[in-house]
């Protein structure tokens, strides 16, 4: 059965981004200690144009081989033209009001996509799913999670769009695996589901 990783940047006060969902003040601390540690360890989780400019586009893909993401998520993609954020990646978009894909490699997945999910996760395969995005798409896919990956930047929102954002999330458990501290003051702490 592959994962699927909420790989996920938060506040202090676990919010992913402003009650918009804008999260560009967390982006004032990609130093490049960080930035080495994205263009290393976390490569897959980086949009193609990012890994593009770093010059990784060509490398193979070592952990996932799948993304879904919220429809907030994706429209910061189309915002700028971009209709195939990840196209190192399959890429699902969840969706009740997009309607038809802007783009052949992205798949809107309008019903039920716990089963989807499920689905994913039961294909073979060594390589994971990325749940990239999307506060009530997180909440919704909280019972298919099998592992989460928080960068916790040294921020405090006050308020805004909380990480697993739907009404009636049950008390899940998950056991700490990992935490990596960078000199910014960022954590990154791994995150097993126990089952």
């Amino acid at each position: 059965m592959r994962k699927l990783t909420y790989f996920v940047a938060c506040s202090l006060d676990g919010f992913i981004g402003d009650p918009d969902g804008d999260a560009t003040a967390m982006m004032s601390l990609l130093d490049e200690e960080f930035l080495q540690y994205l263009r290393t360890e976390a490569a897959d989780t980086l949009p193609t144009a990012a890994r593009r400019a770093f010059g990784i586009d060509g490398r193979p893909n070592e952990r996932f081989d799948t993304v879904i993401q919220g429809r907030g998520s994706y429209e910061v993609a189309l915002k700028e033209g971009i209709t195939s954020p990840y196209a190192h990646l399959r890429q699902y978009v969840a969706s009740r009001t997009l309607g038809a894909s802007p783009d052949p490699d992205v798949e809107i997945v309008a019903d039920d996509v716990v089963g989807r999910v499920g689905a994913l996760k039961a294909e073979e395969g060594t390589l994971g799913v990325y749940l990239c995005g999307g506060s009530r798409l997180a909440g919704e896919l909280l019972g298919e999670v099998d592992e989460v990956v928080i960068k916790t930047y040294p921020l405090v929102y006050g308020r805004g769009m909380p990480m697993f954002g739907t009404a009636g999330v049950d008390v899940t458990a998950f056991s700490l695996d990992e935490v990596r501290t960078f000199t910014n003051g960022t954590l990154v702490r791994t995150y097993r589901r126990k089952r």
